[in-house]
């Protein structure tokens, strides 16, 4: 019999340390190969970490909400006598285990008896904030309290609170300097005269909501919040402005309906709209660079690369961004490949964190729903995002030069969302104008 450490992989070049959210195997409980054994976050994605030999869960390193570094054993598969193990299986490990925790105790004695004044418990935030699991580690163990840590202004994007915040923090809190922090008001004796000079006006109430007979109150979900406070951020950080165009897609439906089965049985992928329709974003941000910004206080970054976000849903009804990196680069059939791929892993909860970074354009199909056109919110901290309305037969006057007529066309609707900040409405609309173009210029005769 030996033993097999699972410890937390590597989930790209910027994440760390994840938080264990969940156990899917209990002590005792048999785990095959490649079965998932339990469940991380981190402040990018949340995924499953499947065991990487088949045997028996015979102990758990970490507890529930416990933060843990990439690197480090969460959990300890026995494996049988027969079964093969790679390289990561040490045998019989309980000495050294006990041995290990032994010191551990040890030196948590000391550190008890050379300070007797206790370290708060693990930082838990009653607001909205979100905090990282290495800030939330740094605080815990440097004895940060809760209130310090909300009053504390954060640097990063969305005023989070960065490493580098909290260790300049940190460093004058050693010093003995004043923290600079938003602390909360105190009463205190006011003079007269400043009372009678600058009364303050009482902050409006907030609305209190309550759930009546009958209602059911439902939490909303981790990632429903990182969404919710993205978008409400987003909304209050762009100066949003929709432009709206119509275009005619009768010749890309006719061609995708003669080549789709075709194309599937040579490339092995279904041939959906979607690929079809990022290809002529990917030609119309390479014709317009300016779409292809961000915004960084009083200075304008133009990105050199091409990153289009793909919304994706996901079961629970959230939605997710994978990102399609240099998508300029891509013909038809390897656009096909990264959206096949990028929207089965995300239905899977299988995407990596840096899936889903860096994107520098955002498009979101609302035709999948129904929608006709919608008014999307900007993925910050990109300046656009391009809504797909549904396709639809619709009457259309035909121009020919033996006259006009009515026929029947399949048409959509392209709704462009744009940060009227930096994108007037002349580059906000030839931008969707040029994706139009080059939809409504489709080869029929072209080869996939």
């Amino acid at each position: 019999m030996s033993r097999f450490e699972l410890k937390l992989p590597q989930m790209g070049e910027s994440v760390a340390e994840a938080t264990l959210t969940s156990w899917l195997k209990e002590v005792g409980d048999p785990i095959e190969a490649d079965e998932p054994v339990f469940e991380i976050a981190t402040d990018k994605v949340d995924s499953e970490v499947p065991s990487e030999v088949e045997g028996v869960l015979v102990e758990k390193c970490f507890e529930v909400d416990q933060v843990i570094k990439v690197g480090q054993t969460v959990a300890i598969i026995e494996v049988g006598a027969g079964s093969s193990a790679p390289s990561g299986v040490v045998s019989e490990m309980a000495p050294v285990v006990e041995a290990a925790a032994q010191a551990e105790q040890a030196v948590t004695r000391a550190v008890e008896t050379a300070a007797p004044v206790a370290a708060p418990e693990a930082v838990q935030s009653g607001s909205e904030r979100f905090y990282s699991p290495l800030v939330r580690n740094m605080a815990r163990e440097e004895g940060i309290s809760q209130e310090e840590l909300d009053a504390l202004p954060g640097s990063g994007k969305d005023g989070r609170v960065t490493k580098d915040d909290m260790l300049a923090y940190i460093e004058g809190r050693k010093k003995g300097q004043p923290a600079k922090v938003a602390a909360p008001e105190t009463p205190r004796a006011a003079a007269p005269q400043a009372q009678a000079s600058a009364p303050q006006a009482p902050p409006a109430p907030k609305p209190s909501i309550s759930a009546g007979a009958g209602d059911e109150v439902i939490p909303m979900t981790r990632m429903g919040k990182l969404i919710a406070k993205h978008m409400a951020e987003s909304v209050s950080t762009s100066a949003h402005v929709q432009s709206f165009i119509e275009v005619d897609v009768t010749k890309i439906v006719l061609w995708r309906d003669r080549v789709k089965d075709a194309f599937q049985k040579r490339e092995g992928e279904k041939l959906t709209f979607t690929p079809i329709f990022l290809e002529a974003v990917a030609k119309a941000l390479k014709k317009f660079p300016m779409m292809n910004i961000s915004v960084d206080g009083d200075a304008i970054i133009r990105r050199k690369n091409i990153n289009i976000g793909m919304a994706a849903a996901l079961p629970d009804g959230n939605l997710i961004v994978p990102v399609i990196r240099n998508a300029d680069q891509l013909n038809l059939v390897g656009m096909a490949r990264a959206v096949n791929d990028l929207a089965e892993r995300a239905r899977n909860n299988a995407l990596k964190p840096d899936e889903i970074k860096d994107g520098t354009y955002t498009v979101t199909n609302v035709g999948t729903f129904g929608s006709v056109f919608g008014t999307p919110i900007i993925n910050q901290p990109q300046v656009g995002i391009l809504a797909l309305g549904a396709i639809r037969k619709v009457p259309s006057v035909i121009e020919t030069p033996a006259g006009d007529f009515i026929g029947i066309r399949s048409k959509m609707f392209l709704s462009h969302s744009y940060d009227h900040r930096v994108v007037n409405g002349a580059l906000g609309g030839m931008f969707a104008k040029a994706v139009a173009d080059y939809l409504e210029a489709w080869d029929e005769d072209r080869e996939f």
